[in-house]
Parts: C-alpha cells; structure tokens; sequence
C-alpha cells in the first residue's frame, strides 16, 4: 500500500471510529451521569437510546446524501459536527442539553461513518479487502476498548472528559482529511447536484423517517414512564398508543413508497435474509444488554470505581478482538452456522453465570470476567459469522440496501437491550435485579441455540 493510500486509511479511521467509540465510553458514565443529574437510571438510559435512534436514522440518510453532495464533503462535515458537539457537551446546563449535544454527536460521527467504507472503496485500488479489514479493527476496536478508556478517563477526570477526549481524533482526522482524501469525480457530483427537488426527495424518505422516529420515541416514552412512575396512567396509555400508531404507519408507508427507508417489502422478498437480522438483532440485544447493564451494576451494586470497572470490562473487548480473526478462518472453512451456535452456547453459559454470581452477594468481583470472557468470545464470532450470513443470503445487486438493514438490526437490538435493562431494573440496580436479568438472558440465549441446533435447515437458509 503506498504511502498516500496509508494516509488516507488514517484519516478515514481516526474519523469513524468515533462513532463506536463514543456509543461504548458511555456504559461506564451511567451511575456518573445519575448521580450528578440527580436522575433515576431510566431516564439516563435516554443516553444510550438518543444516540443509537439518531444513528439509525442518519447513517442511511447521510449514505444518500453523500452521492448528491460528495463523500468527502460529508465526511469533513461529519467531523466539524462531532467537534463542535464535543466541545458544548460539558457545558450542557442540564440533562436535556446533554441529550441534544449527544445527538448531534452521533448524527455528525454517523455522517463518517456511512460514507468512510465508501471513500476507501473508491480511492484505494491496490488490496483493496486488506484496507477494508483496516477500517473493520478501526471500529471494532474502538467499540472493544471504549468502556476501558471511558473507565480510565471518568476517574481522573469525570463524566466531561468523555465528550472533550473526541477533540484532538476530530481535529488531527480533519487535518489529515483535507490533505489526503481526494475531492469527488466532477461527472457524479454534477450530475447529483443538478437533480430536481423531487429526485431529492426520492433519495430520502422524509415521512418514513418521521414517522419512524415519532413512533419509536413515543412507544419508548410511554413504556419508561410506566416503568418509572410504577403505574400505568392515561398520558402514559396515549403516548403509548401514539407511539403504535405511529410505527403501524411507517409500515403501512414503507410498504408503498417508491425509494422507503426501510425497504420492509425486501424481508417478504428474501426470507434468508430477513431471518438474519431477526438473529442479529436478537444477538445484539444479547450482546448490549451485557455491556451497558454489567457496568452499572458493578458500580452502584458492588461499589467498583469507574476504573475498575473499565479495566473488568477490557476483558470482553480483549476477548472480542482475539476471536474475530480466528472466527474468520473457522466461518471460510465450515459456514456460518457452527460458529453462530457456539455462540450462543458462549451466551448462555454467560447468562448461567450472572444468575450464579448474583445468588452469592460475597462472590469475587473479578469473577465476573468469566461471563465477559464468554460475551466476548461470542461476540466475535458474532460479527464476523452474521456478516457472512448475509453475504450469503443477500443478492449480490442488492448487498448495499442489505447493509444498510443489517446496521437498522443492530441498533433495533441495541435500543431493545436499553429497553429490558430499565424494565428489569426500574429505578435501582440491585442483586435481585441484575439476577432477573440473567435469566431473562439465558432464556433467550438458549432459543438461538435450539433454533441453530434443532433446525439444520437454519444452516441452509444462511449459506442459500
């Protein structure tokens, strides 16, 4: 790879993986951010939940918007959005600013993101898969080691830092960005800027993700606030219903409109396909309902510090980062499906053992390792086997769209993962709280093994 190319797989990564870092620093800020606001942790969860919503909606929108506007337009403006979010967090006067500057974050880090595989794609000829491979250890490392740094950085310096440790990344991708990314071909931007304002309207679905939005946090709103109060109440029963309606609507309109945000006719289309975001998503509910409960429950039910408990959770990323390769050579070998039920025997034993180490309030703390280890291992095979699977089962004019529902599926399951945490714990963390929520856990990780296990079939409809 030449020098001019290395550049640019620099300046690409340092700007995308800030999206992944800055979703996973936040896990260790969350007893932080309760005990400053003065707030229960269901609505700090909002936290989480504002940041994967936005990503959702944006990382889809700002793909489009690149092929009107220009990739490395987008991706500068991703970067000066995400600086200048970073900069006004911390001086956010109260929760609800935090929550707006945390939305503008994740939309300016999205705008990076949905475009960055896209500019080394075009730009870099030679190896083409070993610098797309680069950009993969960008994100998945920043996403593996992101509780630790967050851990490390909320000790010596408290819950701001976690938003100003984004400045120097921003500044240093954008300088690097501007030097080194190459403008986009004059034939495409032209022709894409020349377009009408109802071609423009075609590429984004406007009504679709309003409806989508307004449903979704609505639904969240109305399900929390029940949660919270410990009654159901009529505003909570509306907003509840308001939430439905409005999501019953975005289906009703993503099934006619001509260029959806969701293609949801695709899933009838391709039930291969539609089966593995089914199980992503699942998976990643999984996954995440580990890596943001796990720290809060070390902090405010066994009194860890913010970095220990950092340095507990670099097991998973550690653990995450080492099976990936592996993973790789195991899924070209023998498919997708042998890994994807190791899987899940890896999360269930991870379950099993929450449930045991909350029945004994005097357990080792360090002994919580073991099911981070477990999630980890899984994890990895995860996010290699599930990419496979729908390599596999998506057609191959139809993989850019696919993508883009895959990304929808992990944080569906990423926002579900928030939503069981704050149901199962209400206001409290405790030993009981965090035990039901093991349960629940081996539950569903024990329905991915019988699917994967009873159903040869599954192993097919993957590899098809």
């Amino acid at each position: 790879m030449s020098i001019r190319n290395r550049w640019l797989m620099i300046s690409v990564g340092l700007g995308i993986l800030l999206n992944p870092l800055n979703s996973s620093m936040i896990s260790v800020a969350i007893p932080r951010l309760q005990n400053v606001f003065q707030l229960d942790f269901t609505v700090v969860s909002w936290i989480i939940f504002s940041f994967y919503i936005a990503s959702a909606i944006a990382q889809p929108i700002m793909g489009k918007a690149s092929d009107l506007f220009g990739r490395r337009r987008i991706f500068l403006s991703g970067l000066v959005v995400s600086f200048v979010a970073s900069l006004l967090a911390p001086l956010s006067p109260n929760f609800g600013w935090l929550i707006v500057f945390r939305i503008v974050q994740s939309i300016g880090t999205s705008m990076m993101v949905a475009v960055g595989m896209a500019i080394v794609r075009i730009h870099i000829r030679e190896k083409q898969a070993t610098a797309l491979s680069v950009l993969s250890i960008f994100l998945s490392g920043a996403a593996a080691i992101g509780p630790f740094i967050g851990g490390v950085i909320i000790h010596w310096w408290g819950w701001p830092a976690i938003f100003l440790v984004n400045i120097p990344f921003a500044v240093t991708s954008f300088l690097l960005a501007w030097r080194h990314i190459p403008n986009d071909a004059p034939s495409m931007t032209s022709v894409a800027r020349n377009m009408s304002f109802r071609r423009w309207s075609d590429l984004i679905d406007a009504p679709g993700v309003l409806l989508f939005t307004v449903g979704l946090v609505a639904l969240l709103v109305g399900l929390l606030s029940a949660k919270s109060s410990g009654q159901i109440s009529f505003s909570n029963v509306i907003v509840g219903l308001i939430g439905f309606v409005g999501l019953v609507a975005f289906v009703r309109h993503e099934l006619k409109a001509k260029a959806p945000f969701i293609p949801l006719r695709t899933f009838a289309k391709y039930p291969a396909m539609t089966w593995v975001n089914v199980e992503f998503m699942v998976v990643n509910l999984l996954f995440y309902s580990l890596f943001f409960g796990l720290p809060s429950y070390l902090q405010i039910v066994r009194h860890v510090s913010e970095f220990h408990t950092g340095m507990l959770m670099l097991s998973l990323g550690l653990c995450s980062l080492v099976a990936s390769p592996m993973a790789g050579r195991w899924i070209d070998k023998s498919g997708p499906r042998p890994a994807l039920l190791l899987s899940g025997i890896l999360m269930t034993f991870g379950s099993v053992w929450i449930v045991i180490m909350t029945l004994d309030q005097t357990s080792p703390v360090i002994s919580v390792c073991l099911a981070l280890a477990a999630f980890g291992i899984s994890n990895g095979l995860n996010s290699v086997a599930m990419q496979a699977a729908l390599f596999k089962s998506s057609p191959k004019e139809f993989i850019g769209v696919a993508s883009g529902i895959f990304n929808t599926s992990r944080y569906l399951g990423t926002i579900l993962s928030s939503l069981l945490i704050s149901s199962v714990m209400g206001d409290n963390f405790s030993f009981e709280g965090f035990r039901v929520l093991g349960i629940i856990l081996t539950l569903i990780a024990l329905s991915l093994v019988f699917v994967n296990w009873r159903h040869k079939e599954s192993g097919q409809l993957h590899e098809s």
